[in-house]
């Protein structure tokens, strides 16, 4: 495999990490069986996200001149929020995740952060997985949701246990 880097977010990447946004935006769409999920374009939603966090802390993960991945960190003093890592499919399995991560964390500490969190979507098993593997082992919260229209209705699986009650997902 070609090396990866992953370097500081340039202005000339907005393009490729709009894409891996709507990537993301996408899978948790097939996820959710939701195609509202992200609006009518996902895409912007980057630039909200940009604009919230500051380039200075986004990277983009590159192989052989071409963006592969994305994070970005929160902060939110003294806590930090990892949000998002996105790697393109064709490029995961091959740590790249684990490498994005890596550099959040090690800004993180560089900034005195107390206390860094994700928050992946409840369906999305393999990030949980990676965040998982990569040291993220303490639940701090739960985000608990109530469908309030018919049109949400009917995408949720059932089967989650937590404290002994049973919540759909």
């Amino acid at each position: 495999m070609t090396d990866v880097t992953v370097r500081p977010y340039r202005s000339t990447d907005l393009e490729a990490c709009r894409a891996l946004w709507v990537e993301l935006t996408q899978h948790h769409r097939e996820i959710y069986q939701d195609p509202s999920i992200g609006g009518d374009d996902p895409g912007r939603c980057f630039d909200r996200h940009l604009a919230q966090v500051s380039p200075e802390r986004v990277w983009a993960a590159e192989c052989a001149g071409e963006v592969v991945g994305l994070v970005g960190l929160i902060l939110c003093d003294p806590e930090a929020e990892i949000e998002p890592v996105v790697v393109a499919a064709q490029w995961r399995g091959r740590g790249i995740g684990r490498m994005l991560l890596g550099r959040a964390e090690e800004e993180a500490r560089r900034l005195g952060v107390r206390l860094l969190t994700v928050a992946p979507v409840a369906r999305n098993v393999e990030a949980i997985s990676l965040f998982y593997r990569c040291g993220f082992r303490l639940l701090g919260s739960v985000e608990m949701c109530k469908v309030l229209t018919p049109a949400g209705a009917g995408c949720w699986k059932s089967g989650l246990e937590l404290w002994g009650h049973l919540f759909d997902y």
